[in-house]
């Protein structure tokens, strides 16, 4: 249990630097994620605005397509931390969409690590718990 809570500590201070990557000039909220493979590698990503909102890409996603494109298959976390104008306001979620992402490559005991603090605190979830209907063909 130790090592986890180390592990994703970790995870959470990626993501919050991953926060300081963000694009996000039209909303000013920067969201930061950094996603951990199974066999311990870490991919982040930041969330990237359009002016006209519908191609924004969120910073899940960006981190998850990263390492799909790295030919990475098996997850075991993602944290996720988010604020106006890079401050942690609490605990940002994921969007709808990104749940659905992830329930593409994850189970739903993936755990989701909502960052709460500028110091890496965070709540942990698992994917079945904040997507318990996912679509699935």
């Amino acid at each position: 249990m130790t090592e986890n809570k180390n592990t994703y500590r970790s995870l959470a201070l990626a993501a919050i630097d991953a926060m300081k990557k963000s694009y996000s000039p039209y909303s000013h909220f920067t969201v930061g994620a950094a996603l951990l493979t199974k066999d311990g590698k870490i991919y982040t990503g930041a969330n990237i605005e359009n002016a006209s909102y519908t191609p924004t890409v969120c910073a899940e996603r960006n981190a998850i397509f990263t390492a799909v494109h790295q030919g990475e298959r098996e997850f075991e976390a993602i944290a996720i931390v988010g604020g106006h104008e890079g401050s942690i306001t609490g605990v940002t979620a994921p969007c709808g969409v990104c749940r659905q992402v992830m329930s593409e490559f994850c189970s739903p005991d993936f755990k989701v690590i909502l960052v709460t603090t500028p110091d890496g605190d965070y709540i942990e979830e698992t994917l079945g718990s904040l997507l318990p209907y996912t679509f699935k063909l």
